[in-house]
């Protein structure tokens, strides 16, 4: 599905990502991992085609770079864990957003536009609010809103930047279960950005470590996120750290 050969980018002399090179396909979901700085997020820009890039980053075997954005908005979707909203879009009118790539026009319409935006806004439970402004929604909602509007696009790839960073705990549990259930479906593939180790372990079934914008492990997630490998990109115990965390829990 999706192939990284050799990626590198530089902002000035900065090198944010070097010699990066993986592959993800379909049913997996890929969790790139590692401390601040590490490069995560530039990895999302640039398959997003976002900043400049040396290598190739391929879909379905066509190169990203020579691909048009309408072509490249219907396999590839993508979330942002921001989303600073000044308008008064109704929740209906920013899912439908997400059929643009898809229509002929602007204000075309089509059956099958109207059913994948019913189908994203049941999928997300956003049916009771669609005609609510998003002005007016908590944190999580306006998450699965444009979560929702990345699902009417019917993308085959999923790209998450941090989706439930600034989310509470319940919103964060229903997003992850949502894209959870979305996976589900031949065809698809995700890859997330993302900071928190127990998610990552939780629903990630492939993992890439970075570490200064180098690969220092790349494969399944249990071998990728094992003591040795984490202990020397944290500079710390991670796994004792993670079970005395969890065992203030135990007595409670």
């Amino acid at each position: 599905m999706l192939e990284v050969e050799h990626l590198s980018v530089k902002y000035d002399s900065f090198v944010a990502v070097r010699d990066l090179s993986f592959a993800v396909t379909e049913r997996q979901w890929l969790m790139i991992v590692g401390p601040n700085g590490a490069g995560k997020s530039t990895i999302l820009n640039a398959i997003s085609q976002g900043v400049p890039y040396t290598g190739t980053i391929r879909f379905d075997k066509a190169d990203l770079k020579k691909t048009d954005a309408r072509t490249r908005a219907r396999a590839i979707g993508a979330l942002a864990q921001n989303h600073y909203v000044s308008y008064a879009f109704s929740v209906e009118e920013i899912v439908r957003l997400g059929r643009y790539a898809h229509r002929s026009g602007l204000f075309s319409s089509h059956e099958e536009d109207d059913a994948a935006v019913e189908e994203a806004l049941e999928m997300t439970g956003m049916t009771g609010l669609r005609r609510q402004s998003l002005l007016t929604l908590s944190g999580g909602e306006l998450q699965r809103a444009f979560l929702a509007q990345v699902f009417a696009q019917s993308p085959r790839l999923l790209l998450l930047d941090e989706p439930t960073n600034h989310l509470d705990l319940v919103y964060q549990k229903q997003v992850f279960a949502l894209i959870a259930e979305w996976l589900k479906t031949p065809g698809r593939a995700v890859i997330s950005v993302v900071h928190d180790l127990s998610l990552a372990k939780a629903y990630g079934t492939n993992a890439l470590l970075l570490h200064h914008g180098c690969k220092v492990a790349y494969g399944e997630t249990g071998a990728v996120m094992c003591p040795r490998h984490l202990n020397e990109v944290y500079g710390m115990d991670v796994a004792e750290w993670m079970q005395t965390m969890l065992g203030q829990w135990k007595d409670g």
